[in-house]
């Protein structure tokens, strides 16, 4: 081999055994994935243990109202499991606002996408509604999220709930209410002209979920049951009177405060 053959020929070898390695290296397993398993919710609404039916005026609330429903839609966000590791893991890889209508069965089953790690959790939260820094107008274009849009100039972005019924007043008469929860507003003055709002009130909060502790084992599958008890959002801490609220609380903070404190143990849950 001359000189010129030996000059030309190591560099071409050297080039072939670093190929050789990069495509190896590329064609390496993948490390495998870590331990996890996926969870569900099957939602239910009951009031006071019966299961709700629409449109029957056979409900009574903690202040005697006599009341039946007509409409329960609501969005839940921001589900939380936490682990006793101490970490947190929140629902949102591909979803993390969940719109939920007792009219729309599908809406009322849930199958979270994203993979969550295996062992052992202490509870699970969410938040009722959507969050101040999420809740913004225009998020949604198409129905039926959409639908649930709050009015601009009342804060704007969406209703947390919308859970529409009759309740029989004072009077004896059947009377349309609209216990519809969202951003409050504060008022100068002694009425509702929305000219004269001074401040906005974020009434979305957080629910802990009692006896929600759980194990989860590799590749397993779990559902929960999530109920709402209609009943109580008229009764603990506060008892709340149709006839003394009226039908329409869009504008009346007071009411929506009332409403929000009451929600704190609307929810239950049970693995099924």
């Amino acid at each position: 081999m001359n000189k010129v053959t030996c000059f030309l020929f190591w560099p071409l070898c050297l080039l072939i055994i670093l190929t050789m390695l990069a495509s190896c290296k590329g064609k390496e397993d993948p490390l495998p994935a870590s331990p996890s398993g996926t969870i569900g919710f099957s939602i239910d609404h009951r009031v006071n243990g019966q299961p709700l039916k629409f449109n029957e005026l056979i409900y009574t609330n903690a202040a005697g109202n006599n009341y039946l429903i007509t409409d329960l839609i609501y969005f839940i966000s921001d589900i939380t499991f936490y682990h006793n590791n101490g970490a947190a893991k929140v629902i949102g890889e591909v979803k993390d606002i969940f719109y939920i209508n007792e009219s729309m069965p599908a809406t009322k089953t849930i199958q979270f996408s994203d993979k969550i790690a295996v062992g052992n959790y202490d509870s699970i939260a969410f938040t009722f509604g959507i969050s101040e820094a999420k809740n913004k107008s225009f998020l949604y274009v198409n129905p039926p999220e959409v639908l649930m849009g709050w009015p601009e100039v009342l804060g704007g972005g969406y209703h947390y709930m919308m859970m529409n019924g009759k309740w029989k007043d004072a009077a004896g008469s059947v009377t349309p209410f609209n216990f519809h929860l969202g951003i409050g507003q504060l008022y100068k003055g002694s009425g509702y002209n929305v000219d004269s709002i001074y401040a906005f009130v974020q009434n979305w909060f957080r629910v802990s979920l009692p006896g929600s502790s759980f194990q989860l084992a590799d590749k397993e599958n779990l559902t929960f049951g999530l109920t709402m008890n209609i009943g109580q959002w008229f009764e603990d801490p506060h008892v709340y009177d149709h006839n003394y609220w009226g039908g329409a609380i869009m504008q009346n903070q007071a009411a929506q405060q009332m409403a929000k404190e009451n929600g704190w143990n609307v929810f239950s849950i049970e693995k099924h």
